[in-house]
């Protein structure tokens, strides 16, 4: 079985200007592309992006514009010799779709289970690492590891987190200490 590293998208591997949906508008953390090297070339980790895209279903950026998003963040990527395996996005937003159009969107884990089953990927052993509430929730929810990285939405979305009391296994200041900290883990070091 394989083990995955399931990666949210804007705010946690990109900036998040809103609704990002011009390619070349994408600007990626400096630490993400050599962190994501390590955990796919070192550490032969898949590497699934699951995020909600609900700009779609607002109408306000095309399915189209995040798949062409998507491909540029992997064209980024390709100096590093690294390439996202696999992206997962839900489109839905429950005030503009219907409630079984929303069963794939985060705190919901169908994403990450939809990728265990693709891929074989043993979810005892994987990890998830995303800038919210909702990601730490799915993570949560689909039984792995929970990083929550302080970029993006982190740093707001801790304080609500600790008060349901729904703590992440670690809090990143960025997503290279959050790459050190999954490493360390996996290896029994901590």
């Amino acid at each position: 079985m394989s083990i995955a590293v399931f990666l949210d998208r804007d705010g946690t591997l990109n900036e998040d200007p809103g609704y990002i949906g011009d390619p070349s508008k994408v600007v990626l953390f400096d630490d993400v592309p050599p962190a994501l090297a390590i955990l796919q070339n070192k550490f032969h980790f898949k590497l699934i992006v699951v995020s909600n895209q609900a700009g779609i279903s607002r109408g306000i950026i095309t399915e189209e514009e995040v798949i062409s998003v998507n491909s540029r963040i992997n064209d980024l990527l390709l100096p590093y010799h690294v390439q996202i395996d696999k992206f997962f996005y839900c489109p839905s937003h429950p005030e503009f779709s219907s409630p079984e159009d929303c069963l794939c969107r985060k705190p919901s884990p169908k994403m990450v289970l939809d990728a265990a089953w693709e891929f074989s990927i043993d979810l005892s052993k994987s990890y998830l690492i995303g800038d919210s509430k909702t990601d730490i929730e799915c993570a949560m929810n689909a039984g792995v590891k929970s990083i929550l990285v302080k970029t993006g939405y982190g740093n707001d979305h801790l304080s609500l987190l600790f008060q349901e009391k729904k703590i992440p296994n670690f809090v990143a200041e960025n997503f290279r200490e959050a790459v050190d900290f999954l490493i360390h883990d996996f290896n029994g070091d901590i």
